[in-house]
């Protein structure tokens, strides 16, 4: 089987790291400074897919990734729940007393805000969570903490002081995996996802016609999401997602029904349903 590589945005010991790692451990991740290089190295050749994080379940949508989806050309292929803890480290040998202020992103810092004020620590948001660990290492200073994975402390020669110091249980992140090609899903694989954008004609209640379909026959819509195109207030794009296959009868006369009311409609992918799905739904009830 020839090589492949996966990329992802963030430092070595990233949880975008830790997921590649889990959900492709053949394949050679591919750290990546921002979403776009991410997105840019498959579209270039030099990555087979992208692991890029869509959603958490504290922090919400992540930025920029619904305005980069359209543009990027790709296709979902995959999706993956990864349930995210945070571990407090330090330079070896360093005591918790020392510690003076804690970097990390802003979203690890805003989920982890209970051990910060408990041992009364300045928050410094740096650009990713790995990236912090590295710079903490870097600093050599033992009044400098870092909330990173666990494979961070590893990556950079840090100790853990503190474990799974995250605020809440259910933080998870969803992410979804991008490929140059589509990989065809059979309407009877199991459970689907499909993902698709689309805009609305410029006219009264499109919006509210457009979606009728999928009510009126039955497909459940989990996501959707709009923002504005091009700076123009009147051009709002969205981007969706529902339960099942385009070949199914009852999303395939929704989603007919929705390019009639709409300017465009594309597809970026159909993918097999995480089984993390479920779980949470069962967990839900």
């Amino acid at each position: 089987m020839p090589h492949r590589t996966i990329s992802y945005q963030g430092e070595p010991g990233a949880n975008s790291h830790i997921l590649c790692a889990q959900a492709y451990p053949d394949w050679t991740p591919l750290p990546c400074p921002t979403f776009e290089d991410a997105f840019a190295a498959v579209n270039e050749g030099r990555a087979d897919r992208a692991m890029i994080p869509i959603e958490n379940s504290i922090a919400g949508r992540v930025a920029d990734i619904h305005h980069l989806i359209p543009t990027a050309r790709l296709h979902i292929v995959a999706e993956h729940f990864l349930p995210i803890h945070f571990q407090l480290m330090v330079l070896p040998g360093t005591k918790v007393e020392a510690l003076r202020s804690v970097h990390s992103h802003v979203h690890a810092l805003g989920q982890c805000r209970k051990i910060i004020r408990r041992l009364g620590l300045r928050a410094v948001v740096a650009g990713d969570t790995a990236g912090a660990a590295r710079e903490v290492a870097e600093a050599n200073d033992p009044s400098r903490g870092a909330l990173a994975p666990a494979l961070a402390a590893e990556v950079y020669g840090l100790e853990i002081v503190a474990r799974d110091v995250e605020d809440e249980s259910h933080n998870t992140t969803r992410f979804v995996v991008f490929s140059p090609e589509p990989e065809p899903l059979g309407a009877g694989a199991g459970p689907a996802v499909t993902s698709f954008i689309f805009r609305v004609r410029n006219i009264p209640a499109a919006l509210y016609k457009a979606l009728g379909g999928f009510a009126t026959n039955g497909v459940n819509m989990s996501k959707l999401e709009s923002y504005m195109v091009e700076g123009q207030f009147s051009a709002t794009q969205f981007y969706a997602e529902v339960d099942g296959h385009p070949d199914e009868p009852g999303l395939a006369r929704a989603l007919e029904e929705l390019a009639y009311f709409s300017r465009e409609v594309r597809i970026i992918g159909t993918y097999p349903a995480d089984p993390y799905r479920e779980v949470s739904r069962l967990a839900a009830e």
